[in-house]
């Protein structure tokens, strides 16, 4: 095995540009892969880890009757939850409301949040220590959409229980900087304490976020919705986009391999008094097949070092600085920071490790099969046999 690594490097170093340009290609798809899936297992963790600090918690725990997904159960889905683990959760109240900034009318989703909450990050603080008769707290996305400072005064139009609209000013007390748009477009936040007051719904709420301490058992009338279950969409999202990107670098790598089992077939077709010489000085067959299969296992291993050399100091370059993103990607409705700092994890360098290297492995082997059938003696004489 050592005289076939030996024959193998000789050989491959001295068919010199030919070498070096399959190893380049195969170098670059593998820069690719391991660049594409470390960008998006960066966007994934990420994406989780704010998500979780922004708006999941550990879980929430839903009204039977309110649906996420349709409008028309905000009126209705709420309740009061009696349970010993209350302490637990911070309660969160939903009713749709409008506001009017410049003399426009927007509609927004008003929620009333627990002021003194330190599950989620939102700065509820803000809340608690305004001065103003009702303050506001809101998302820069949503503050630039209604063309809103902080200071500022907007006239807010809801409904009450009983479905009776009403009007008053809020201030805007805070604008907070998130990358999770499902607390910031459309959403203005204030004291749980004015929602109850403001809608005579005391003591009600229409989930519950819920935090580490919180076991989810005996409680009728809410559903519990676990971190698993409200990462499931994301975790989707992600899947598609792996599944996406596989094409494009199983495109180059196939490119790669394609030009290593060219090179493989046009090395046994011109390199049969080689292959003759083998046989005839006591090599099997076998091991000459052997040889010729290191050979081109070989390219991998170069791709390998090159790919290092190269890929090293960029990712580490990357995984500091992070990857900027466009505000139209932001904009997609799903959490997406401004710089993505990609994760380059061993799993996937390994991974891709043993992918490259057993399909070289695979692509050399298969012309090298041929050898097995040679005459010796045709092969000498450098004729097909």
């Amino acid at each position: 095995m050592k005289l076939a690594f030996q024959l193998a490097y000789k050989n491959l170093v001295g068919a010199g540009l030919r070498t070096w340009l399959n190893v380049g290609v195969l170098a670059f798809s593998f820069i690719i892969i391991i660049f594409y899936n470390g960008l998006i297992d960066g966007w994934n963790e990420q994406a989780k880890y704010d998500s979780i600090a922004w708006e999941y918690g550990n879980g929430q725990l839903l009204h039977t009757e309110y649906d996420p997904f349709d409008p028309f159960t905000i009126l209705d889905g709420h309740g009061v939850l009696e349970n010993e683990q209350s302490k637990n959760l911070t309660p969160i109240l939903l009713r749709q409301a409008s506001i009017y900034p410049e003399g426009r009318m927007l509609s927004v989703a008003l929620k009333g949040i627990d002021a003194n909450q330190t599950t989620l990050e939102l700065p509820t603080a803000s809340l608690k220590n305004s001065t103003a008769k009702i303050p506001a707290m809101m998302g820069r996305n949503m503050a630039d959409a209604a063309n809103l400072k902080k200071g500022d005064e907007i006239l807010l139009r809801w409904r009450d229980q009983g479905g009776t609209f009403d009007a008053a000013k809020i201030t805007v007390a805070e604008i907070f900087e998130t990358n999770v748009p499902t607390v910031d477009g459309g959403q203005i936040w204030i004291p749980i304490s004015k929602m109850w007051e403001m809608t005579g719904l005391e003591n009600h709420a229409t989930y519950y976020v819920a935090n580490e301490n919180f076991q989810p058992k005996n409680i009728s009338d809410w559903k519990y919705k676990s971190q698993e279950v409200l990462l499931s969409d994301l975790n989707e999202i992600i899947a598609m986009k792996k599944i996406s990107g596989s094409i494009m670098y199983l495109l180059l790598l196939a490119i790669a391999l394609l030009a290593i089992f060219d090179t493989q077939v046009l090395s046994v077709f011109r390199r049969q008094k080689e292959i003759g010489t083998y046989i005839s000085l006591g090599m099997t067959r076998s091991q000459v097949v052997g040889l010729f299969t290191v050979e081109g296992s070989m390219y991998s291993i170069f791709a390998m070092i090159l790919g290092s050399i190269v890929g090293i100091p960029l990712f580490a370059y990357l995984a500091k600085i992070g990857i900027g993103m466009p505000q139209a990607s932001r904009d997609m409705g799903i959490p997406l920071a401004e710089r993505i700092f990609p994760v380059f994890g061993i799993q996937l360098i390994v991974g891709t490790i043993l992918l490259v290297v057993i399909a070289a492995t695979i692509v050399s082997f298969l012309p090298a099969r041929k050898i097995s059938k040679m005459n010796p003696v045709l092969a000498l004489k450098g004729k097909l046999q």
